[in-house]
């Protein structure tokens, strides 16, 4: 079974290997993540993260709570550097809620009898089974990949400035962070695969380190004067199109 839908600005695709798999399933998974769009979005002026950042919600949600307990998680452990709170600007915790919600909804597959399937979330992906294989992308060239992974039952999430510019800020400086082009970080959920690939992209360079050294998780990263770097036990083959260093 295979479905594509646009969810919170990006497509997101599950394939399902499982034969006889319920649909309704799938729906369920969709019905989920647009419900997460709907109630987490700082786009949105009627949201929960909204109505909380002009104070008219005086007690947020538990999975709310459960989001914002994460994000404080983060900005200790950076120094600051992850912050979802930076001045001028309004509560935004995308960075957590995109890995956060695509996880759940693999839990909710899994639930479901789901034991072989690949959740892919605009590039940020949680394959159960296995193994499957996932590139990650040059930061550099659209078509070309910089590596490629044989993942079972793990996550893998990219932070990089190719999509959107310098969008990530280090919350220390206030400034975009620019010490990297992209850093991949491979995880036993998505949920701290994309948080730690975010963070650690706006802590900059020293981000790297940081994010090999907590456990369970695996880097490559490609800094801004093109050099690779990669923890030892990271799963990934190198390619003809790898950036040398």
């Amino acid at each position: 079974m295979r479905r594509v839908e646009h969810v919170m600005g990006f497509p997101v695709s599950v394939r399902i290997d499982d034969e006889g798999f319920p649909e309704a399933a799938v729906d369920g998974l969709f019905v989920w993540l647009h419900e997460v769009d709907a109630r987490f979005s700082p786009f949105r002026p009627d949201s929960e993260v909204s109505r909380l950042d002009r104070g008219e919600v005086s007690e947020p949600s538990p999975a709310l709570r459960e989001v914002l307990d994460l994000c404080e998680e983060y900005r200790v452990a950076t120094g600051g550097a992850f912050d979802v709170r930076l001045p001028g600007r309004g509560l935004d915790p995308c960075a957590v809620v995109k890995g956060w919600s695509v996880q759940k909804g693999a839990e909710l597959l899994a639930a479901a009898g789901a034991r072989r399937f690949c959740l892919n979330a605009g590039g940020d992906v949680v394959a159960a089974g296995g193994p499957w294989r996932v590139g990650v992308r040059h930061p550099e060239h659209t078509d070309r990949l910089c590596t490629v992974l044989d993942l079972t039952d793990r996550a893998v999430a990219t932070s990089a400035r190719y999509e959107r510019g310098d969008h990530i800020i280090d919350g220390r400086t206030g400034r975009p962070a620019t010490g990297l082009l992209s850093l991949t970080v491979v995880a036993p959920t998505l949920t701290e695969a994309d948080t730690v690939a975010t963070a650690a992209f706006a802590m900059g360079a020293e981000g790297v380190a940081w994010a090999a050294a907590r456990e369970n998780c695996e880097v490559f990263a490609v800094d801004a004067g093109r050099r690779v770097l990669r923890s030892p036990g990271f799963p990934g083959e190198r390619t003809a199109t790898q950036p040398t260093g």
